[in-house]
């Protein structure tokens, strides 16, 4: 171990105090829902924290020791905090909220960016569903089906492209088996209800051997939610906020001890509503830059957050998404080659929007994605990886709202990620991706043309471990992002964000006005990054600060509003994200610790003109955890401000207070048995998430109590 540097070591506790108290002061300025973050366990005695592999990471190294900041939560977390989507289940993570759409739809958000910036995996392959078209679009991933799921931080488009430039998260399944489960067999059994929406929800799997070599995994999972209640809500519940899903799988493996390699097939089917989305603007329409909408009446509603469309059922989506997976896994397969892995997949998604009872528009989507990691042995200090992506998708939407052409869209990615230890102190990261992508409408009635570029991704970074479980990592990272098919092709009405969009081609061939026509440039991000870490001991913390300055941003410009409709223009400027996360854990003792969180973004147009839309205000809070004989429990509590540094024609969203509270109680042989019972927003507050495309229209839910089983044998 490197020698121990007492100076350094004072200095980076002080240092984590003054951030923190700077945090809570910050806390006057921004906006969030978090859920409880995963449970981590300190060391005691002087020991270093457990190590976790980290599966996103292309190396299979000690994540204390790489330089992207990471969090992990884990199967119990997921089943506790009681969310039916993605970026719900999420958000309270450091550094990562949620842009929830209802009851049925959420993504996640980090660092203040979403889809098309935020990367969603399965197991390190692409979903390939719609969300990144539309926030009331659903991520095409269940949390009671996790096994765990792991959120990089930051720039990841090294390792997973243009769509990763803020961020990854990877949900870890077990639909391909990887290794023989202990005694032949291994299953689980959840059930889950709640209060707020009338949750039923219900999971089970189940991996087993057949033979000596071949494992065989099933899975199924089912949630039914009714209209979600909210205080002080005009009719109690939100209407259209209903959800319901179901979600199964079947997998087969060939292990050996050199590796795996599996398929499964999954199949889902989702159907939930659309709070807040409605068709009172459908005959709007540019002319140039002005919007010309008919003059109509809505009545009065919830004070300014409210239209009242009582006599309007709520549309609903019908989803359908089937999908095959392939995935290996090789130690030593050949000469020079340490461990390779592959991951090939076929997504079959369609969704249709129903109102009144008639589809409006359907969404498919059908793709094909391989990627392939061959990690070389030690050359040297130096270990490494390098990688080829393909993708291959066509997107077609039909009906009133095909603001899109059909676009075949194809990517391929050829990207290298070495690693140095340079001594027990110093640890150095370099890499660098290629990437080609094409967007080619099809049968296009306005002629769009096929748009083609590529971009070129460097990073670097060092870790200095100068006292013993103590490290400063500062990275730098220079991303190019290429533009996504509906920020180049858009042409049409969207009611899901109450905009009619114009993209990136000149408005001829979609909309605008000549007056905002503009080249189209690769929007360049340039990143820098610091993090001070403590790993050992019965105090723990890491605290990191980012600021990422972003050449050509592309972001959807207001250009005539007709109340709370848009017109608006995908649009080049440049822009800068900087910001703060910082988490603190004290073990008190065997059983009892307490954790100090918060996080802050500000995303600004570097000119210093106006804020970008929908960035999450700050937020701090603390969280305590106990244990006694087979019982645990967790109180949380944070603030998040109001957010009022806000775009033009955004609303101001109000600070909130949340009180969360948690029990559980472990029963049985080994403890495989878990009862839990969670209260959420105790405080019964009133809601509303400013990262959300709704914000300013549907709060999230009142006070709920979430209780639930789980069985493992």
């Amino acid at each position: 171990m490197p020698k121990p540097c007492p100076a350094l070591a004072l200095a980076a506790n002080l240092g984590l105090a003054t951030l923190l108290t700077a945090a809570t002061a910050l806390a006057d300025d921004s906006e969030s829902a978090p859920a409880p973050a995963a449970e981590t366990a300190a060391a005691t005695d002087g020991d270093a924290l457990p190590v976790v592999q980290v599966s996103a990471l292309a190396l299979g190294e000690d994540p204390n020791a790489i330089a992207m900041p990471y969090s992990i939560i884990d199967h119990d977390s997921l089943l506790k905090n009681g969310q039916g989507t993605l970026g719900d289940a999420l958000a309270g993570l450091p550094g990562v909220h949620s842009d929830n759409f209802g009851g049925g739809a959420s993504r996640p958000v980090i660092r203040g960016q979403s889809a098309p910036r935020t990367k969603v995996l399965a197991d390190g392959a692409s979903i390939l569903d719609a969300s990144d078209i539309s926030p009331d679009h659903a991520t095409t991933v269940d949390p009671l089906l996790a096994r765990r799921i792991e959120v990089l931080r930051g720039p990841a488009t090294l390792l997973y492209g243009s769509g990763a430039v803020g961020g990854v998260v990877n949900i870890l399944d077990g639909k391909v088996p990887a290794r023989m489960p202990e005694g032949g067999i291994d299953a689980s059994l959840v059930v889950r209800g709640n209060s707020v929406a009338r949750e039923r929800a219900a999971a089970v799997d189940l991996t087993a051997q057949l033979g000596s070599s071949i494992a065989f995994h099933v899975e199924h999972s089912t949630r039914d939610a009714d209209d979600y209640r909210v205080p002080g809500w005009a009719h109690s519940r939100v209407d259209g906020s209903a959800a319901a899903s179901a979600n199964s799988a079947v997998g087969f493996s060939w292990i050996t001890p050199q590796g795996h390699i599996g398929i499964a097939y999954s199949h889902r089917d989702d159907d939930y509503g659309l709070p807040g989305h409605n068709h009172e603007y459908e005959g709007c329409h540019p002319h140039g830059d002005q919007l010309h909408c008919e003059e109509h009446d809505h009545g009065g509603g919830d004070g300014d957050h409210d239209h009242d469309h009582e006599h309007e059922a709520p549309p609903t989506i019908d989803l359908v998404s089937r999908r095959i997976d392939l995935r290996g896994e090789y130690t030593e397969p050949f000469a020079g080659a340490g461990r390779i892995r592959f991951r090939l997949s076929d997504t079959d998604y369609r969704h249709r929007e129903i109102d009144d009872g008639e589809t409006t528009t359907t969404f498919i989507n059908r793709g094909q994605e391989g990627r392939i990691e061959i990690e070389h042995v030690p050359l040297g200090d130096w270990t490494g990886v390098i990688g080829l992506q393909h993708a291959d998708t066509t997107f077609s939407a039909d009906g009133m709202e095909a603001f899109m052409p059909k676009v075949d869209t194809r990517s391929t990615g050829l990207f290298l990620v070495e690693h140095y230890q340079l001594n027990e102190a110093w640890h150095f990261e370099l890499g660098s991706r290629y990437e080609r992508l094409e967007h080619k409408p099809i049968d296009d009635p306005r002629g769009r043309p096929a748009f083609k570029d590529s971009a070129v991704s460097f990073a670097g970074a060092a870790i200095w471990e100068f006292a013993p479980g103590y490290s400063i990592t500062l990275s730098a990272a220079r991303s190019q992002r290429l533009p996504h098919a509906q920020e180049l092709f858009a042409r049409g009405i969207h009611l899901a964000t109450n905009t009619y969009e114009c993209g990136l081609l000149p408005s001829a061939l979609t909309c605008g006005g000549a007056a905002n026509d503009a080249a189209i440039d690769t929007e360049t991000s340039r990143n820098v990054e610091l993090t001070l870490r403590r790993t050992i001991g019965d105090f723990s913390f890491s605290l990191g600060g980012f600021r990422n300055d972003v050449d050509d941003y592309i972001h959807a410009r207001t250009l005539d509003r007709f109340e709370d409709f848009r017109l608006v223009k995908y649009t080049q400027r440049d822009a800068r994200f900087t910001g703060i996360e910082a988490e603190a854990t004290w073990q008190f003792s065997d059983t009892l610790s307490a954790t100090l969180f918060g996080d802050r973004v500000r995303a600004t147009f570097s000119d210093g003109s106006g804020s970008l839309p929908r960035i999450p205000a700050a937020r701090i809070g603390t969280r305590l955890n106990g244990t006694w004989d087979a019982f645990s429990g967790e109180i949380e509590y944070f603030h998040v401000a109001r957010q009022d540094r806000i775009a033009d024609h955004e609303s101001v969203s109000p600070a909130h207070d949340m009180l969360n509270l948690t029990l559980s109680y472990a029963f049985g042989e080994s403890g495989n048995s878990r009862l839990f019972l969670r209260g959420s927003n105790l405080l019964d507050e009133k809601v509303w998430n400013h990262t959300s495309f709704l914000a300013s229209v549907v709060p999230l839910p009142g006070r709920n109590v979430t209780a639930g089983f789980r069985h493992a044998f």
